[in-house]
């Protein structure tokens, strides 16, 4: 058939689809209305029949059987695309059947397709037959669209293209059980309350500096006649008996000194004042934007290096955020390792200079430090990573006293940009030393870790969090597992590039990669939350709810002066920032619950019943104690049919059956929306009831 015919069958199938919707003759549209009527998904082209594409029936010298239609379409130099109209800004998933015979076996080439301009990429892997290659869901816009293949490495046999209305995995199968059997009580309600707002909400988050950073400049010095610390205005300061030492002229004097505001401050050598470092800088800024703290805060522990383990009083600061302010924890690990292990002896601190946490550049390791001798005892790097953990668990120790339960990140990034096509789990890629060896030797790494801190150190207070990165099609071999690992994440940093939301170069990144959120969930099987644990420009509110892209919280990186993540009007669109941070879909510091730390079960699907009134069991409109379609059925038989099934006959709804059966837009009474909200919760469309 003609590809002309077959566009205009297509579109009379959509304008009929319409008509039926809408309850009126197809034969009453007009012309125009028959070609401004949206596509009938699942659409499916034939490769041959796309705009710019050619016919063939072989590639060269190889014959491809089992092709349909006329032959298909091999995309070489140039592209070929097809059209699609949709109702409103939606997601939809993209699926070729197609061969890719000029790698070799078991390798992969890059595909590219182009969505109203915006590139979504993937490796298809090499197959001499047919075979479906998932693209993975698209994001296409309220009108008409452009789906175009392009040539980037390309040289595909395309058969057939079928775009098809995306169906979102339940989200409510993830696990909120820890893998630590010994958890604490307040760690475990911790997690249970991150499985009750996942997939509903996002919970917000900012990353705090560590070690030294935003120092703040003071009048402070030491008087060693009068053996006090005073400001240029007189004001004195409480000296800390135990910090007292000599510098090389053998002078005595305190490092540390504290304010009466309770603010410590520590000696500069340099200038022979005392400093402070502003730890809530970007908390502040975000309060100052918003008029709101984000319900996480991210630190780190990279100070307790063993190469110069200096105190940043990370700890207290956790402490105080969590118990005093009522927030949640997360925490990260840039521990250092030398760079030349011959300059290093045990236990003795080492200039900053000489220490790292690179791992790979050039193709070539930043140091000489062996990952995979930790595991090795009797070796230098043994002892030196015992030492790694015993001054991060006194750390964690002192937070599981306090009950600070804590989201640890640690060898955050592990994948980094795989570079080595023929095995790329060997590390090449890698930035960080605890990867640089490969996946075997990261999870290696990860499991004595995790081992130590559980078993030797008896800390319980953690939720372990595995942040790959790249998340690429080789990322299972870094996966430690189920068993090993609590919730997942994302790094997003794409402020400049790689960019669906349509905005020009140069400004904020709002895509919800929402195509990255499913890949990863599909890497776990849904059974782990996932979470968006760094990022430069926070999605939009409008990108993420579209997208259904429900990251289980963000949390921009802190402010530096490389790059302003928080007040960079580069890095964050302020008004879209506002918006998200005082949406009912983000949860800030002031709408987490008062007893988080010590309620370990959430309600499910029920009201709170200390009212007297029964419990509202959501779905349940026939009140027979279970949601299923039959209480679908029942909404739509007490409103089509009100004299035999409404409230106050024999066999209609009760007053409790409408107060259950109200899940959607709840309060504004039972309409067809709620019968559609329970029969997409039994198919797994929704994670949970009421529809949000």
């Amino acid at each position: 058939m003609h590809r002309s015919i077959k566009r205009l069958t297509a579109a009379i199938s959509a304008a009929a689809m319409a008509a039926m919707q809408l309850g009126v003759p197809a034969s009453s549209l007009t012309y125009e209305e028959v070609f401004a009527a949206g596509t009938v998904f699942p659409y499916t082209v034939e490769g041959e029949d796309l705009e710019g594409a050619d016919l063939w029936t072989k590639i060269y010298a190889n014959e491809v059987p089992g092709y349909s239609g006329e032959g298909f379409w091999y995309l070489t130099a140039s592209p070929a695309s097809l059209t699609v109209t949709v109702p409103e800004d939606a997601m939809y998933q993209l699926t070729v059947r197609g061969v890719q015979i000029l790698s070799k076996e078991n390798e992969t080439r890059k595909q590219t397709v182009e969505v109203n301009g915006q590139k979504y990429s993937i490796e298809a892997p090499y197959s001499r037959e047919w075979r479906d290659y998932d693209f993975g869901m698209i994001r296409l816009k309220k009108g008409e669209n452009t789906i175009k293949f392009i040539n980037e490495y390309g040289y595909m046999g395309v058969d057939t293209v079928t775009v098809s209305e995306a169906v979102f995995p339940d989200l409510s199968k993830a696990t909120d059980e820890l893998i630590d059997p010994d958890a604490t009580e307040n760690t475990k309600a911790l997690m249970k309350y991150l499985k009750s707002v996942y997939g509903t909400n996002i919970l917000s988050g900012q990353q705090q500096i560590y070690g030294g950073g935003n120092t703040v400049e003071t009048t402070i010095r030491y008087d060693a006649n009068a053996d006090k610390c005073v400001d240029s205005d007189g004001n004195e300061y409480t000296i800390d008996p135990e910090s007292y030492d000599k510098d090389d002229q053998g002078n005595k004097f305190p490092w540390h000194c504290t304010g009466p505001d309770g603010q410590v401050y520590t000696y500069s050598t340099q200038n022979r004042n005392y400093t402070y470092n502003n730890y809530d800088l970007d908390v502040n800024l975000v309060h100052e934007l918003t008029g709101k703290y984000p319900a996480i805060q991210g630190f780190d522990f990279g100070s307790y290096c063993p190469c110069y383990a200096w105190d940043d009083g990370v700890a207290g600061r956790m402490i105080e955020w969590t118990n005093e302010k009522g927030g949640i924890c997360t925490a990260s690990w840039h521990v250092n390792v030398p760079t030349v292990m011959a300059d290093y002896t045990l236990g003795e601190p080492l200039d900053f200079s000489k220490t790292t946490y690179k791992g790979n550049e050039g193709g070539h390791s930043v140091s000489d430090f062996k990952t995979a001798n930790c595991m090795v005892e009797g070796t230098v790097e043994y002892e030196y990573f015992q030492l790694c953990m015993k001054n991060l668990a006194a750390e964690l120790k002192k937070l599981q006293d306090a009950g600070v339960p804590v989201i640890f990140r640690p060898f955050h990034e592990a994948e980094g940009n795989p570079s080595n096509t023929d095995d790329p789990t060997d590390g090449s890629g890698a930035w960080f030393w605890w990867s640089k060896e490969g996946a075997d030797v990261y999870k290696q790494l990860w499991n004595l870790l995790q081992d130590t801190l559980i078993n030797e150190y008896g800390l319980h207070n953690l939720i372990w969090e595995q942040n790959l990165y790249a998340w690429s099609d080789y990322s299972a071999a870094w996966y430690s597992g189920d068993d090993r690992v609590d919730i997942v994440a994302f790094d997003k940093y794409n402020t400049q590039y790689n960019r669906h939301d349509g905005k020009s170069f140069g400004e904020p990144n709002l895509d919800a990669e929402g195509g990255i959120f499913y890949k990863i969930l599909g890497y776990v099987k849904g059974n782990k939350m996932v979470a968006m644990a760094e990022n430069d420009s926070v999605p939009s509110l409008e990108n993420m709810q579209v997208e259904h892209a429900n990251w289980l919280y963000f949390c921009p990186w802190y402010d530096s002066q490389q790059a302003y993540y928080v007040s960079g009007e580069s890095y964050q669109d302020r008004e879209e920032f506002k918006k998200l941070y005082n949406s009912d879909y983000c949860i800030t510091l002031d709408e987490l619950p008062a007893d988080l730390f010590s309620k370990t079960s959430q309600p499910a699907s029920k009201d709170d019943s200390s009212t007297g009134e029964a419990e509202i069991v959501w779905g349940d409109a026939n009140c027979d104690g279970e949601v299923n379609m039959a209480d679908a059925v029942f909404i739509m038989q007490s409103i089509g049919n009100p004299d035999k099934y409404g409230k106050g006959t024999a066999e209609g709804i009760t007053e409790q059956g409408e107060k259950n059966g109200d899940v959607n837009q709840t309060g504004n009474g039972l309409t067809n929306k709620d019968a559609l909200a329970i029969q997409k919760y039994k198919l797994g469309l929704l994670a949970t009831l009421p529809e949000k």
